[in-house]
C-alpha cells in the first residue's frame, strides 16, 4: 500500500447507483474539486428499486433519488452529473453501454476515472457485491482500456482519448490510498444526502463512514483515507 497524490484537471467517476460514488470516493472527489478539478459523475442506474419497503413505488423513488443525487453532487463540488437512467438490476456490460461510456470519456477527456472493482464479489462472508456494481466495473474497464484510446473503436463517438489512471474502489486488493482528511466532513454530508438509503440514523451513518475512512488510512498513518486498486494506463 502506498499513498497516492494526484491533482487531475479533469476526472470522471462512473458508478451504478445514485449513492455509490459518495460512499466509495466522495472524499477524493471533493478534494479534487476543491483544487479546481472538473469532476464529472456518471450514474448508470435510476435508483428505482433501491428500497426494502414493499409499499415504495419505483417512479416515486426514482424522483427522490434523483434529487438526492444532485444535492450530494453539489455538496462535493461535482461539475456535472450524467445520468443514464438504466433501471436498477438491468445493467449489463453491453455494446450500448460501452459505446456510451467511450463517448463520455472522449467528450469529457478525464485524466483519472474512478469506479468499482468488478473482480470483488464476496466480502467477509456477509455481503455479495451487487451485480450492477460488477457490470458497471467491467463496462468502464472495457471502455477505458482500450476502446476510448483507440480511434477505430466507436469512431462515431469522437476523437480518441487515453485515460491515464484508473482508481477502482470497493476492492479486495487495494494498493493505493488517498488522504481525505480535509474533506471527510463533506463526504459524510454527501452520504447523508441520500436519506432514502441512510434513514434517520445520521450519527450512526457518520460513524460508519468515518470508521471505514480511518481503517483505510491506518496502514499509512493517515487519519482518513480512501483506498483503491490502481491502474496506470499512461504516464
Amino acid at each position: 500500500m502506498r499513498s497516492l497524490s494526484l491533482r487531475p484537471r479533469v476526472a470522471m467517476a462512473i458508478y451504478a447507483h445514485p449513492d455509490d460514488a459518495d460512499v466509495a470516493a466522495g472524499g477524493v472527489m471533493a478534494h479534487w474539486a476543491s483544487q479546481g478539478c472538473a469532476v464529472h459523475l456518471v450514474v448508470i442506474c435510476d435508483g428505482s428499486k433501491g428500497a426494502h419497503g414493499s409499499q415504495t413505488k419505483p417512479e416515486g423513488l426514482r424522483e427522490v433519488r434523483r434529487a438526492e443525487l444532485q444535492l450530494a453532487a453539489d455538496l462535493l463540488g461535482v461539475a456535472q452529473v450524467h445520468s443514464l437512467e438504466v433501471p436498477d438490476g438491468d445493467v449489463t456490460n453491453s455494446e450500448e453501454l460501452r459505446s456510451t461510456l467511450v463517448g463520455l470519456m472522449r467528450h469529457v477527456r478525464p485524466e483519472v476515472v474512478l469506479g468499482p472493482d468488478p473482480t470483488a464479489t464476496f466480502f467477509g462472508g456477509v455481503y455479495v457485491n451487487h451485480r450492477d456494481h460488477r457490470e458497471t466495473g467491467w463496462a468502464l474497464l472495457d471502455a477505458a482500456a482500450p476502446a476510448a484510446a483507440m480511434p477505430l473503436y466507436y469512431p462515431e463517438r469522437g476523437e480518441a482519448h487515453q485515460v491515464s489512471w484508473l482508481l477502482l474502489s470497493g476492492t479486495l486488493e487495494p494498493d493505493v490510498a488517498v488522504d481525505v482528511a480535509s474533506t471527510i466532513d463533506v463526504k459524510v454530508k454527501a452520504v447523508l444526502a441520500h436519506h432514502s438509503q441512510t434513514g434517520d440514523d445520521a450519527e450512526g451513518i457518520s460513524d460508519v463512514v468515518r470508521g471505514r475512512a480511518s481503517q483505510a488510512g491506518r496502514p499509512l498513518g493517515l487519519s482518513f483515507a480512501e483506498a483503491f486498486r490502481s491502474v496506470e494506463l499512461a504516464g
